[in-house]
Protein backbone atom coordinates (compact mmCIF):
# COMPACT_ATOMS: atom_id res chain seq x y z
CA UNK A 1 0.00 0.00 0.00
CA UNK A 2 0.87 3.24 -0.73
CA UNK A 3 0.38 6.26 1.47
CA UNK A 4 -0.07 9.76 0.76
CA UNK A 5 -0.06 12.93 2.55
CA UNK A 6 -1.08 16.42 1.23
CA UNK A 7 -1.24 18.93 3.78
CA UNK A 8 -2.36 21.64 1.53
CA UNK A 9 -5.13 20.24 -1.02
CA UNK A 10 -6.89 21.65 -3.23
CA UNK A 11 -10.12 21.84 -6.07
CA UNK A 12 -7.70 22.03 -9.23
CA UNK A 13 -9.72 23.96 -11.83
CA UNK A 14 -8.74 24.20 -15.22
CA UNK A 15 -9.43 26.61 -17.94
CA UNK A 16 -8.49 25.76 -22.03
CA UNK A 17 -8.47 28.81 -24.16
CA UNK A 18 -9.01 29.11 -28.04
CA UNK A 19 -5.77 30.88 -28.73
CA UNK A 20 -2.58 32.34 -25.96
CA UNK A 21 -3.34 33.94 -23.09
CA UNK A 22 -3.23 37.79 -23.25
CA UNK A 23 -2.92 40.20 -19.95
CA UNK A 24 -5.89 42.41 -19.62
CA UNK A 25 -7.71 41.06 -22.49
CA UNK A 26 -11.27 39.15 -21.97
CA UNK A 27 -10.74 35.58 -23.66
CA UNK A 28 -13.17 32.79 -23.98
CA UNK A 29 -12.56 28.95 -22.89
CA UNK A 30 -13.46 25.99 -24.65
CA UNK A 31 -13.11 23.27 -21.70
CA UNK A 32 -13.31 23.69 -18.16
CA UNK A 33 -12.18 21.03 -15.72
CA UNK A 34 -12.52 21.08 -11.97
CA UNK A 35 -10.93 18.38 -9.52
CA UNK A 36 -9.91 16.99 -5.69
CA UNK A 37 -6.24 17.49 -6.36
CA UNK A 38 -3.26 18.98 -4.72
CA UNK A 39 0.04 16.85 -4.83
CA UNK A 40 -0.21 13.58 -2.83
CA UNK A 41 -3.85 13.51 -3.88
CA UNK A 42 -2.96 13.13 -7.41
CA UNK A 43 -0.57 10.33 -6.84
CA UNK A 44 -3.19 8.63 -4.92
CA UNK A 45 -5.57 9.74 -7.77
CA UNK A 46 -2.99 7.68 -10.34
CA UNK A 47 -2.55 5.06 -8.73
CA UNK A 48 -6.32 4.39 -7.90
CA UNK A 49 -6.21 4.42 -11.76
CA UNK A 50 -4.44 1.41 -11.91
CA UNK A 51 -5.53 -0.56 -9.08
CA UNK A 52 -2.90 -0.36 -6.80
CA UNK A 53 -4.01 0.18 -2.77
CA UNK A 54 -3.53 3.53 -1.78
CA UNK A 55 -4.50 5.71 1.12
CA UNK A 56 -5.02 9.73 0.52
CA UNK A 57 -4.47 11.21 4.00
CA UNK A 58 -5.24 14.95 4.05
CA UNK A 59 -6.92 17.78 6.36
CA UNK A 60 -10.15 19.00 5.34
CA UNK A 61 -14.21 18.75 6.72
CA UNK A 62 -16.38 15.75 5.94
CA UNK A 63 -18.42 18.17 3.42
CA UNK A 64 -15.43 19.51 1.76
CA UNK A 65 -15.68 19.75 -2.03
CA UNK A 66 -12.26 18.37 -2.44
CA UNK A 67 -13.24 15.19 -0.10
CA UNK A 68 -16.48 14.77 -2.36
CA UNK A 69 -14.41 14.86 -5.17
CA UNK A 70 -12.19 11.93 -4.02
CA UNK A 71 -15.63 10.14 -3.25
CA UNK A 72 -16.58 10.22 -6.19
CA UNK A 73 -13.91 8.67 -8.06
CA UNK A 74 -13.42 6.31 -5.77
CA UNK A 75 -10.61 7.32 -3.62
CA UNK A 76 -9.95 5.72 -0.11
CA UNK A 77 -9.35 8.75 2.06
CA UNK A 78 -8.88 9.60 5.33
CA UNK A 79 -9.52 13.21 6.60
CA UNK A 80 -8.59 15.54 9.76
CA UNK A 81 -11.51 18.11 10.33
CA UNK A 82 -10.30 22.10 10.35
CA UNK A 83 -13.34 23.89 10.72
CA UNK A 84 -12.25 25.61 7.48
CA UNK A 85 -12.38 25.32 3.37
CA UNK A 86 -9.73 24.20 1.55
CA UNK A 87 -8.41 25.89 -1.36
CA UNK A 88 -9.12 26.34 -5.08
CA UNK A 89 -5.96 26.12 -7.50
CA UNK A 90 -6.54 27.45 -11.12
CA UNK A 91 -4.33 26.58 -14.35
CA UNK A 92 -4.99 28.54 -17.54
CA UNK A 93 -3.96 26.06 -20.56
CA UNK A 94 -2.98 27.57 -24.15
CA UNK A 95 -3.59 25.19 -27.00
CA UNK A 96 0.20 24.75 -27.18
CA UNK A 97 0.32 23.37 -24.00
CA UNK A 98 1.28 26.61 -21.92
CA UNK A 99 0.38 26.29 -18.91
CA UNK A 100 -0.01 29.41 -16.60
CA UNK A 101 -0.88 28.75 -12.61
CA UNK A 102 -2.90 30.33 -9.62
CA UNK A 103 -2.54 28.57 -6.41
CA UNK A 104 -4.55 30.11 -3.30
CA UNK A 105 -2.23 29.82 -0.25
CA UNK A 106 -4.86 27.40 2.11
CA UNK A 107 -6.43 27.40 5.43
CA UNK A 108 -3.80 28.00 8.27
CA UNK A 109 -3.43 25.00 10.84
CA UNK A 110 -2.81 25.44 14.27
CA UNK A 111 0.02 23.87 15.96
CA UNK A 112 -2.42 21.25 17.54
CA UNK A 113 -4.45 20.48 14.34
CA UNK A 114 -0.27 19.83 12.86
CA UNK A 115 0.27 17.56 15.73
CA UNK A 116 -2.92 15.48 14.99
CA UNK A 117 -2.08 15.28 11.08
CA UNK A 118 1.17 14.10 12.27
CA UNK A 119 -0.18 11.67 14.49
CA UNK A 120 -2.77 10.61 11.67
CA UNK A 121 0.05 9.80 9.47
CA UNK A 122 2.35 7.95 11.47
CA UNK A 123 -0.61 5.36 12.89
CA UNK A 124 -1.89 5.13 8.92
CA UNK A 125 1.86 3.99 8.22
CA UNK A 126 2.39 0.91 9.51
CA UNK A 127 2.24 -1.26 6.79
CA UNK A 128 2.84 0.93 3.96
CA UNK A 129 5.36 0.25 1.38
CA UNK A 130 5.85 4.14 0.68
CA UNK A 131 4.88 7.53 2.62
CA UNK A 132 4.53 10.24 -0.10
CA UNK A 133 4.67 13.83 1.35
CA UNK A 134 3.61 15.89 -1.35
CA UNK A 135 2.85 19.62 -2.37
CA UNK A 136 3.35 22.87 -0.30
CA UNK A 137 2.54 23.84 3.28
CA UNK A 138 -0.06 25.91 4.67
CA UNK A 139 0.42 29.26 5.85
CA UNK A 140 2.29 28.83 9.32
CA UNK A 141 3.85 25.38 9.03
CA UNK A 142 6.88 25.38 9.51
CA UNK A 143 8.96 24.51 6.42
CA UNK A 144 10.38 21.40 8.88
CA UNK A 145 7.64 19.66 8.64
CA UNK A 146 7.95 16.66 6.10
CA UNK A 147 11.61 15.96 7.94
CA UNK A 148 9.65 15.71 10.78
CA UNK A 149 7.26 13.58 9.77
CA UNK A 150 9.96 10.99 8.06
CA UNK A 151 11.52 11.18 11.86
CA UNK A 152 8.46 10.28 13.32
CA UNK A 153 7.28 7.77 11.40
CA UNK A 154 10.91 5.76 11.44
CA UNK A 155 11.17 6.00 15.23
CA UNK A 156 7.41 4.16 14.91
CA UNK A 157 8.51 1.60 12.80
CA UNK A 158 11.99 1.13 12.08
CA UNK A 159 12.96 -1.41 9.75
CA UNK A 160 9.82 -1.52 9.63
CA UNK A 161 8.89 2.00 7.94
CA UNK A 162 7.86 2.66 4.59
CA UNK A 163 10.17 4.27 2.13
CA UNK A 164 9.79 8.41 2.08
CA UNK A 165 9.74 10.28 -1.13
CA UNK A 166 9.32 14.13 -0.83
CA UNK A 167 7.62 15.93 -3.75
CA UNK A 168 7.50 20.41 -2.94
CA UNK A 169 9.34 23.02 -3.31
CA UNK A 170 11.00 26.55 -2.18
CA UNK A 171 11.83 26.06 1.78
CA UNK A 172 9.78 22.41 2.86
CA UNK A 173 11.95 20.68 -0.81
CA UNK A 174 14.92 22.68 0.60
CA UNK A 175 14.53 21.65 4.37
CA UNK A 176 13.80 17.98 3.02
CA UNK A 177 16.85 17.78 0.64
CA UNK A 178 19.10 19.11 3.79
CA UNK A 179 17.23 17.07 6.60
CA UNK A 180 18.35 14.51 9.02
CA UNK A 181 16.77 11.97 8.27
CA UNK A 182 17.14 12.04 4.63
CA UNK A 183 14.21 10.91 2.41
CA UNK A 184 14.40 8.00 0.15
CA UNK A 185 13.53 9.58 -2.68
CA UNK A 186 13.12 13.32 -3.91
CA UNK A 187 11.49 14.46 -7.16
CA UNK A 188 12.56 17.97 -8.10
CA UNK A 189 11.78 19.37 -11.58
CA UNK A 190 15.04 21.16 -12.95
CA UNK A 191 13.99 24.70 -11.68
CA UNK A 192 13.80 22.97 -8.20
CA UNK A 193 16.88 21.35 -8.94
CA UNK A 194 18.79 24.00 -9.85
CA UNK A 195 17.21 26.00 -6.57
CA UNK A 196 18.57 22.85 -4.68
CA UNK A 197 22.32 22.65 -5.40
CA UNK A 198 23.08 26.23 -6.98
CA UNK A 199 24.11 24.40 -10.20
CA UNK A 200 23.28 26.11 -13.39
CA UNK A 201 19.56 27.46 -14.31
CA UNK A 202 16.40 25.21 -14.57
CA UNK A 203 16.54 25.65 -18.60
CA UNK A 204 20.00 24.84 -18.65
CA UNK A 205 19.28 21.32 -16.81
CA UNK A 206 16.59 20.76 -18.92
CA UNK A 207 19.05 20.98 -22.08
CA UNK A 208 21.99 19.48 -20.56
CA UNK A 209 21.20 16.35 -18.67
CA UNK A 210 24.75 15.73 -17.56
CA UNK A 211 24.30 18.80 -15.83
CA UNK A 212 21.62 18.11 -14.76
CA UNK A 213 22.81 14.82 -13.43
CA UNK A 214 25.47 16.03 -11.43
CA UNK A 215 23.19 18.12 -9.64
CA UNK A 216 21.12 15.00 -8.76
CA UNK A 217 24.11 13.66 -7.66
CA UNK A 218 24.80 16.17 -4.93
CA UNK A 219 22.16 14.97 -3.09
CA UNK A 220 22.39 11.98 -3.13
CA UNK A 221 25.86 12.58 -2.21
CA UNK A 222 24.69 14.44 0.85
CA UNK A 223 21.67 11.62 1.79
CA UNK A 224 19.47 11.29 -0.32
CA UNK A 225 18.39 7.66 -1.33
CA UNK A 226 17.31 8.49 -4.85
CA UNK A 227 16.40 11.98 -7.02
CA UNK A 228 14.17 11.65 -9.87
CA UNK A 229 14.29 14.97 -11.41
CA UNK A 230 12.00 15.69 -14.10
CA UNK A 231 12.65 17.53 -17.10
CA UNK A 232 9.77 18.92 -18.68
CA UNK A 233 9.41 17.97 -22.49
CA UNK A 234 13.13 16.64 -22.03
CA UNK A 235 12.58 13.77 -20.19
CA UNK A 236 13.69 12.78 -17.24
CA UNK A 237 16.90 11.87 -15.11
CA UNK A 238 17.35 9.32 -12.00
CA UNK A 239 20.13 9.21 -10.22
CA UNK A 240 20.76 6.83 -7.30
CA UNK A 241 24.34 5.96 -5.33
CA UNK A 242 24.41 3.48 -7.72
CA UNK A 243 24.03 4.54 -11.68
CA UNK A 244 22.31 7.30 -13.25
CA UNK A 245 19.73 7.42 -16.34
CA UNK A 246 18.36 9.84 -18.43
CA UNK A 247 14.89 8.67 -20.19
CA UNK A 248 12.86 10.62 -22.66
CA UNK A 249 9.50 9.52 -24.06
CA UNK A 250 8.44 11.00 -28.40
CA UNK A 251 6.77 14.19 -28.51
CA UNK A 252 3.45 14.31 -27.65
CA UNK A 253 0.54 16.83 -28.27
CA UNK A 254 0.13 18.47 -25.26
CA UNK A 255 -2.92 19.71 -23.30
CA UNK A 256 -2.11 20.50 -20.23
CA UNK A 257 0.76 19.54 -17.49
CA UNK A 258 -0.96 19.80 -14.28
CA UNK A 259 -0.06 17.26 -12.69
CA UNK A 260 2.11 15.69 -14.95
CA UNK A 261 4.72 15.69 -12.18
CA UNK A 262 2.52 13.95 -10.10
CA UNK A 263 1.28 10.94 -12.71
CA UNK A 264 5.57 10.65 -12.88
CA UNK A 265 5.73 9.80 -9.23
CA UNK A 266 2.95 7.42 -9.34
CA UNK A 267 4.54 5.82 -12.00
CA UNK A 268 7.83 5.60 -10.59
CA UNK A 269 6.42 4.35 -7.35
CA UNK A 270 4.08 1.51 -9.45
CA UNK A 271 7.31 0.04 -11.21
CA UNK A 272 9.42 0.17 -7.69
CA UNK A 273 6.10 -1.57 -6.22
CA UNK A 274 6.19 -4.23 -8.73
CA UNK A 275 10.55 -5.25 -8.02
CA UNK A 276 11.46 -2.97 -11.36
CA UNK A 277 14.46 -2.53 -11.47
CA UNK A 278 15.79 1.53 -11.17
CA UNK A 279 15.60 2.64 -14.96
CA UNK A 280 12.54 0.54 -15.50
CA UNK A 281 11.18 2.58 -12.57
CA UNK A 282 12.09 5.58 -14.58
CA UNK A 283 10.94 4.41 -17.55
CA UNK A 284 7.45 4.44 -16.37
CA UNK A 285 7.73 7.38 -14.32
CA UNK A 286 8.13 9.09 -17.79
CA UNK A 287 6.02 7.29 -19.51
CA UNK A 288 3.12 8.43 -17.07
CA UNK A 289 3.92 11.79 -16.78
CA UNK A 290 3.99 12.01 -21.06
CA UNK A 291 0.77 10.25 -20.61
CA UNK A 292 -0.84 12.66 -18.20
CA UNK A 293 0.51 15.69 -20.42
CA UNK A 294 -1.34 14.57 -23.58
CA UNK A 295 -4.77 14.71 -20.95
CA UNK A 296 -7.14 17.48 -20.53
CA UNK A 297 -6.95 19.40 -17.27
CA UNK A 298 -5.08 17.50 -14.13
CA UNK A 299 -6.20 13.81 -15.72
CA UNK A 300 -4.35 11.25 -14.25
CA UNK A 301 -3.44 8.13 -16.53
CA UNK A 302 -3.99 4.68 -15.84
CA UNK A 303 -1.26 2.24 -16.48
CA UNK A 304 -2.74 0.62 -19.49
CA UNK A 305 -2.59 4.81 -21.22
CA UNK A 306 1.42 4.71 -20.84
CA UNK A 307 3.89 3.40 -23.25
CA UNK A 308 6.82 2.39 -21.58
CA UNK A 309 8.19 0.60 -24.30
CA UNK A 310 8.17 4.21 -26.61
CA UNK A 311 11.08 5.64 -23.80
CA UNK A 312 14.41 5.45 -24.56
CA UNK A 313 16.76 4.86 -21.56
CA UNK A 314 20.12 5.94 -21.44
CA UNK A 315 22.50 5.32 -18.83
CA UNK A 316 25.02 8.00 -17.93
CA UNK A 317 28.36 8.43 -16.23
CA UNK A 318 27.99 10.65 -12.91
CA UNK A 319 30.59 11.58 -10.17
CA UNK A 320 29.38 11.70 -7.36
CA UNK A 321 30.58 14.34 -4.57
CA UNK A 322 32.24 13.16 -1.49
CA UNK A 323 30.49 16.05 0.72
CA UNK A 324 32.37 16.77 4.22
CA UNK A 325 30.58 17.42 7.21
CA UNK A 326 28.42 20.30 6.90
CA UNK A 327 26.64 22.49 9.28
CA UNK A 328 23.80 20.86 9.73
CA UNK A 329 20.65 21.65 7.76
CA UNK A 330 22.80 22.40 4.60
CA UNK A 331 24.04 20.96 0.87
CA UNK A 332 27.61 21.14 1.02
CA UNK A 333 29.86 21.05 -1.68
CA UNK A 334 32.36 18.71 -3.32
CA UNK A 335 35.26 18.17 -1.74
CA UNK A 336 36.34 14.52 -3.77
CA UNK A 337 35.21 12.80 -6.32
CA UNK A 338 33.63 9.22 -6.76
CA UNK A 339 32.67 7.32 -10.10
CA UNK A 340 30.04 5.05 -11.11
Amino acid sequence: MILTLTANPSIDRTVELTGPLTRGAVQRATHVVQEAGGKGVNVSRALVMSGTPTLAVLPGDDDDPVLAGLRSIAVPFRNLPIGAGLRTNTAITEPDGTTTKINEPGPELSGALLDELLAVVVAESNGADWLVLAGSLPPGVPPTFYTKVTAAVREAYGLSAPLVAIDSSGMPLMEAAAGVPAPDLLKPNAEELSELTGIGTGDELEQDHELAAKACAVLVAAGVGAVLATLGSKGALLVTDTGAWHAVHPPVTARSTVGAGDSALAGYLLAHSAGELPENCLRQAVAHGSAAAALPGSTVPSLHQTTPAAVAVTPLMVTLPVIEPSTPGSIAGPEAQEDF
